[in-house]
């Protein structure tokens, strides 16, 4: 007999059985990606759970999902792409408000004291970052700013758009534009630290962004199933709330 011919397939049958991964994929707007730097690291070290991020605008990462991209919890800059996406049977829950955000005016050059609205129409500011507010909630945030003190229309073609607020925070922090619309979360994470100045915008003069998070469909006998929920769940934490608080979420 030939043990070899008989061993090898049993081999190979034992290979194919390993445990599958239990490791959760979090897809998150971009104005959350520091934050959840730090969200990752404390619920890795509390459960011994590992989490991958995936980065986008909150637009683009909706159409993944549509797509049937492999995420397990959504991180919105909004409610309504979550709101869309448990509509359209995504989800067995209705997605939560985590925080709101706070939007900002940035810049490398424009010193505190005068970094406002009007500066913008000057002679010191040829560019403006905004992001693109058909895929990011803080670009439509921008534009109603600006609309409510008339200047979205005399402002057109000096702005600048980026796919995500990652890439309008791009514009800003290269020296691209003068000047740029970004979240405050953005601002204050470690990677900026003193990198130019900044104002808060009068929360007022746009609609609340109320940033969601949605718990994605898995099935029963899922690995991830458990640990997604683990996840969600602490995102509502006061540990968490704690960490969004610093990064000038409400």
């Amino acid at each position: 007999m030939n043990i070899k011919r008989i061993l090898f397939p049993v081999l190979i049958f034992l290979s194919g059985c390993s445990k599958p991964s239990e490791k959760i994929i979090v897809a998150t707007a971009a104005n959350v990606q520091y934050v959840m730097k730090e969200l990752k690291t404390e619920f890795e070290k509390e459960t011994g759970k590992k989490v991958e991020i995936v980065v986008s605008s909150s637009g683009k990462l909706t159409a993944q999902i549509r797509e049937g991209a492999p995420f397990d919890v959504f991180v919105s800059a909004d409610a309504k792409y979550p709101e869309e996406i448990f509509n359209k049977g995504g989800s067995d829950e209705k997605p939560k408000i985590y925080a709101y955000g706070t939007l900002a005016l940035w810049s490398l050059s424009i010193p505190a004291n005068e970094l406002n609205l009007k500066v913008l129409t000057t002679d010191k500011v040829k560019k403006i970052a905004v992001p693109n507010p058909k895929m990011a909630p803080y670009g439509e945030a921008a534009e109603q700013a600006l609309q409510k003190e008339n200047l979205l229309e005399p402002l057109k073609s000096k702005i600048v758009y980026g796919e995500s607020i990652a890439q309008a925070a791009q514009y800003i922090t290269t020296g691209s534009v003068e000047a740029g619309f970004t979240a405050l979360s953005v601002i204050l994470a470690p990677e900026m630290k003193g990198k130019g100045y900044y104002t808060i915008i009068d929360s007022t003069s746009y609609k609340p962004i109320a940033q969601a998070a949605l718990l994605l469909r898995h099935s029963d006998n899922s690995p991830k199933k458990e640990t997604s929920q683990k996840f969600y769940d602490f995102l509502f934490s006061t540990k968490a709330k704690a960490i969004f608080k610093k990064y000038g979420y409400k």
